[in-house]
């Protein structure tokens, strides 16, 4: 599957809210959430004025011209929040591109990026029944605390 990795466009910053809904973890044999879960406060903060805040960056994978995939990061409030200084992640594909390297090419582009911008660590949260959990720890994320259901993660460059 030949696909490129380059930044995504500010005009092209709605199809954030597409990948924040694909980012929800669904557990097998558990029914997906209505879309518009993404218009929760606790979810709104990934997306909402993208391209406004510090540390907002995003990339996205492309396959024939048609955007499957997006990494991106904010200084934000989030599940994974550590400090007022480091990114949180997201990522999401669509599934039908799942296990094929694209996560993996996205997530090291953007480690990449915010080492070159002067971050020297990036967050995360991710449901400890993820297995994009193997992704985070390949590319280099170590898990610092955790609850009932989450693991916080952190990459230090």
């Amino acid at each position: 599957m030949e696909y490129t990795v380059r930044p995504l466009k500010e005009s092209e910053y709605d199809v954030l809210n597409d990948f924040l809904y694909e980012a929800i973890f669904i557990p097998e044999g558990v029914e997906p959430p209505p879309k518009d879960i993404i218009e929760r406060p606790e979810l709104r903060v990934y997306t909402e004025d993208f391209g406004t805040r510090k540390g907002d960056c995003a990339l996205c994978a492309e396959c024939g011209g048609r955007i499957v995939g997006a990494v991106w990061t904010r200084i934000m409030d989030d599940y994974g929040h550590i400090d007022d200084d480091t990114p949180s992640f997201a990522i999401s594909l669509f599934r039908e591109y799942r296990g094929m390297g694209i996560g993996t090419a996205l997530m090291r582009a953007m480690l990449d990026r915010l080492k070159n911008e002067g971050y020297r660590r990036a967050s995360l949260a991710v449901q400890k029944a993820n297995y994009a959990v193997r992704l985070y720890q390949k590319v280099g994320f170590e898990t610092v605390d955790e609850n009932d259901e989450e693991y916080i993660m952190l990459w230090r460059a």
